[in-house]
């Protein structure tokens, strides 16, 4: 199973995967030197083997006090590996912040991006690595040997991706734009001011990481994790050879609807996708995903009960989306299968395959 996912949203749908087929188990990170492909597989009692891959959105990464920050890739791992803040449903649980009052002492900018204790030594670790010449997908094998996540997390490429937003520029006369990293643009702004539209800023010779194409075309099953249409797996999608992969694999790809209701359960999707002239409704996110059987990416999409959705091309389903424990996505993660005539195993609702998200 391969599963395009973005931060939290997409870190608690993979909890739910791990919990259906158990954790997997990978060899020690590769060298540098090779194509970084892996083969990893963990066995059921059913005698069957599993494999799960995530392929992680990199467009939200950006430097920032001289070390390289990939919040999704990091809230992944840590939930994951159970070190995440539960409440928060991103950064350390036991999180202290002493070296960003430091950090505002001194006048640092940006002053308007929290960079926890712990979380800093992971940014620390990643930018040495990548100062040394490893590739992050060879970083992010290694931060893995720490949290043991279960499922082979790899970033959607190595190469800089960055997503940039096209905004009003400050003071400037009427129609004057200007492009701001992601981060600041949500972070520091919430989406609050006007937007007019989204950008991919980083190498020209971007490609997709060593092990991406590989496990799309590869796979039994491709899910996309209901996370942020746009800025997550519309980033991931944007990355040179994805979209060619999932529109020429032989294993279906199934969407998971990111809104119930019709509303996001958080972030800003809504806001996104307003920014694109897309609405905020399972049916409209389908359609701009598209059907395989056109110029799309879809086979199935599985929406939320109550919400409705028709596309031609694409076979619909319906289930219970709201994600609150890893059992009871594991019966999403199921339902998304099935919609597509995938069989999964046998799902014991009372039991856990790895640490709490």
């Amino acid at each position: 199973m391969t599963v395009l996912v973005g931060g939290v949203g997409g870190a608690r749908f993979l909890s739910g995967v791990r919990e259906l087929l158990g954790p997997t188990s990978f060899p020690d990170p590769v060298d540098p030197t090779t194509d970084g492909t892996v083969a990893a597989t963990v066995n059921h009692p059913d005698d069957r083997q599993h494999e799960v891959t995530a392929i992680v959105n990199v467009g939200d990464d950006a430097w920032m006090h001289g070390v390289r920050i990939c919040p999704d890739l990091d809230t992944c791992m840590y939930t994951l590996g159970g070190g995440i803040d539960r409440e928060r449903g991103w950064g350390r649980v036991g999180e202290t912040w002493h070296a960003k009052e430091e950090l505002a002492a001194y006048g640092a900018d940006p002053d308007w991006f929290g960079l926890g204790d712990r979380d800093l030594a992971t940014h620390l670790i990643r930018t040495q690595m990548l100062d040394a010449g490893y590739r992050l997908s060879d970083v992010t094998a290694a931060l893995c040997r720490r949290w043991q996540p279960g499922v082979r997390l790899i970033p959607a490429t190595d190469d800089r991706h960055e997503t940039h937003v096209v905004v009003a520029k400050p003071d400037g006369d009427d129609g004057d734009r200007v492009a701001i990293h992601f981060q600041e643009w949500w972070v520091r702004h919430r989406a609050r001011i006007p937007t007019y539209g989204f950008a991919q800023v980083g190498s020209d010779d971007t490609q997709a990481a060593p092990g991406v194409v590989d496990a799309i075309t590869g796979a039994d099953v491709v899910l996309i994790a209901p996370s942020n249409p746009v800025v997550s797996i519309g980033a991931i999608v944007s990355v040179p050879g994805v979209r060619s992969a999932l529109r020429t694999t032989s294993a279906p790809v199934v969407g998971i609807s990111p809104v119930i209701d019709d509303r996001p359960l958080r972030g800003m999707a809504d806001e996104c996708l307003s920014v694109i002239g897309v609405e905020t409704t399972a049916e409209a996110i389908a359609a701009h995903y598209g059907a395989r059987s056109g110029n799309g990416i879809l086979d199935g999409w599985l929406i939320a009960e109550g919400d409705r959705a028709t596309v031609d091309g694409i076979a619909i389903g319906a289930a219970p989306l709201l994600m609150t424990d890893p059992p009871t996505t594991a019966t999403m993660v199921r339902d998304a299968c099935a919609l597509v005539g995938v069989t999964t195993p046998a799902h014991d609702a009372g039991a856990s395959n790895g640490p709490a998200a």
